[in-house]
């Protein structure tokens, strides 16, 4: 059973990494392995600090809050069918893709769209933001966990996986959102390697 329960487990983690995407929780958080990529890229890439419109983070904490609404309603519920997609998901992560520009030291990002061919589980997201204009990368949501009291907990940092997956992607800034109060951010260096955390502005 333990088998099984392992190989269902696996693939699942292979479908979050089919496009962009982040990985499910619980991954180990070593940092020790990320990948440093030749990025080819249209935008100059001595920036040092991410500018993020308020309304756009409002925006942003909206789709959040509605993948996630019914994080507690867990009484009819188990990890495995959650896991696998085949019950009824009490959440779902997403993905969406940024675009914007650099100037001068700065990037800002304008807006976020939808991906394309999105594939949304609990524990798992994936999509194409191939066609964007204006493209400079992604930012996805992870859902709640709950601690031994069933009280939310967030997790308020990219885990050392999604940091890798950035790092081979041609994208040259990654977020993730737990609500308003809670982005983390990485961009990528002009030798293409990753570097977090950068400061967010929120104007």
């Amino acid at each position: 059973m333990k088998a099984i329960i392992g190989g269902l487990l696996a693939c699942l983690m292979i479908l979050g990494r089919g496009e962009r995407g982040e990985v499910p929780f619980g991954a180990e958080r070593s940092f020790d392995a990320l990948r440093n990529v030749p990025l080819p890229s249209p935008f100059p890439l001595s920036f040092h600090v991410v500018v993020l419109p308020a309304d756009l983070r409002g925006l942003m904490s909206a789709v959040w809050v509605e993948n996630n609404r019914h994080w507690d309603e867990l009484a009819d519920q188990n990890t495995l069918t959650q896991l696998l997609g085949t019950g009824r998901p009490t959440q779902l992560e997403y993905l969406g893709c940024l675009a914007g520009e650099v100037a001068r030291d700065t990037l800002f990002v304008e807006r976020f769209v939808e991906a394309t061919n999105l594939k949304q589980l609990q524990f798992a997201v994936a999509g194409s933001c191939d066609g964007v204009e204006q493209l400079v990368g992604a930012f996805h949501t992870h859902p709640y966990r709950a601690d031994s009291s069933g009280r939310a907990v967030k997790e308020r940092g990219l885990s050392a996986m999604d940091l890798r997956t950035f790092g081979a992607a041609p994208d040259i800034v990654t977020m993730v959102m737990w609500d308003l109060d809670s982005i983390d951010v990485a961009v990528k260096g002009p030798d293409g390697s990753v570097r977090h955390p950068l400061p967010l502005s929120v104007r």
